[in-house]
């Protein structure tokens, strides 16, 4: 009897690729003809590979549209609620930390939404849906942990007013600069270094010119996306390297 040939484990992280030859795919492909008919498929087929980014996305609308039905009142207090400033992240952690995802302040989030659409939804596509999850999950608690820490030693150390231990705190940025961050092991080469780098220099130059705990706090996911990329870089090729020894040996006893 043949043995199947065995199916190697592929991680998502080492699956790089380079961007000028993608970036060629894409031109050539919006060069073909009936551009226009295929526009829609093409993003249908985009969105449903990517559920929990589009859900994300549907799910912040919805959040802000509710925030449009209600008074001036009701909605400083829906986003007080969810805010994972240092008052309550000391008393509804886990649930303030959930709600915060989701809620925006302000007005129509475009920007969240077509980064959503368009940005994680690639990252999803490339790294799955589980993956991209504990990600975002990992960018968001880990930046917003170290954020409220540090607001907690300022303010013990009078650097800060106490005001900022009730400030309103919403929003996705610190999960999408996590993963953000770590699309740049998505490319290779120089690519690589300079996605990391520039994202690295941009988030500092902003916490040096106006110091805000926000800015600190998506320093610190992008930070955190680039040590969970490179961590599971590494673990990823280690596994490969294991898998591929196994039906190897099998072969050989055979």
């Amino acid at each position: 009897m043949v043995a199947s040939a065995p199916v190697r484990f592929r991680s998502p992280w080492t699956q790089t690729i380079d961007l000028r030859t993608e970036l060629r795919v894409v031109w050539r492909w919006l060069r073909r003809p009936g551009l226009v008919r295929r526009v829609l498929p093409a993003i249908r087929e985009h969105l449903g590979a990517a559920p929990a980014t589009t859900a994300y996305a549907f799910t912040v609308f919805v959040t802000w549209w509710t925030l449009r039905g209600v008074g001036d009142s009701v909605e400083r207090r829906l986003i007080f609620s969810a805010s994972t400033n240092l008052y309550n992240m000391r008393h509804n952690p886990v649930q303030v930390l959930v709600a915060s995802a989701f809620w925006t302040d302000g007005g129509f989030p475009w920007s969240t939404i077509a980064g959503f659409l368009i940005v994680m939804a690639y990252a999803e596509r490339w790294l799955g849906t589980t993956r991209w999850i504990i990600l975002f999950a990992t960018g968001h608690i880990g930046a917003t942990l170290l954020t409220v820490t540090g607001i907690s030693h300022a303010i013990e150390r009078g650097v800060i007013p106490l005001k900022v231990a009730v400030a309103a705190d919403v929003g996705t940025s610190y999960g999408f600069s996590a993963v953000l961050a770590a699309m740049a092991f998505r490319f290779r080469g120089l690519v690589r270094v300079v996605w990391a780098g520039t994202l690295i220099v941009t988030l500092a130059a902003a916490l040096w010119i106006g110091p805000t705990f926000t800015d600190y706090g998506h320093l610190c996911a992008c930070l955190i996306g680039l040590m969970v990329g490179a961590l599971a870089t590494v673990f990823g090729r280690w596994v490969e390297r294991k898998t591929a020894a196994k039906p190897e040996a099998a072969a050989v006893r055979e």
